[in-house]
């Protein structure tokens, strides 16, 4: 199941909800300024990151920028207690899966978390030719 982490006032995080409900694809949402995220949670996502914190942590958000905090150089527990107490320091939204995260809505990327098999009938499927194109999308 994918989980997104999301914000009330955030487009992007808008238009990842858009399209997993134009996918048919089901996924449970969590807005990071109503519900807590857990130790669990942000060391999921840390694990899944290519770059670490780079990809999840805004370094231009006020909280950063206004305390001088230096996230490069907290322990990993400093840093989750760090972002339970400032959610608003995390990207968004963040997408995650068993296996992968995507921080940020982009058009392209957010496809890898259409199924396999739906992708490849996608592809080789087109509109003018497919008398099952409805089926495929």
């Amino acid at each position: 199941m994918i989980k997104i982490y999301t914000a009330p006032s955030c487009s992007s995080c808008k238009k990842a909800k858009a399209f997993f409900k134009e996918e048919d694809i089901p996924y449970t949402e969590k807005n990071i300024f109503v519900n807590e995220l857990n130790e669990k949670e942000l060391r999921d996502i840390l694990s899944k990151t290519e770059n670490g914190t780079e990809d999840i942590i805004s370094s231009r958000s006020k909280v950063i920028k206004e305390s001088h905090t230096d996230i490069n150089n907290m322990t990993i527990s400093e840093l989750i207690a760090f972002i339970r107490k400032n959610p608003s320091v995390l990207k968004r939204p963040i997408m995650v899966d068993d296996t992968k995260v995507q921080v940020g809505y982009n058009s392209e990327e957010i496809r890898v978390f259409i199924p396999h098999e739906k992708r490849v009938a996608q592809w080789s499927c087109k509109k003018v030719d497919c008398p099952t194109y409805n089926e495929c999308k």
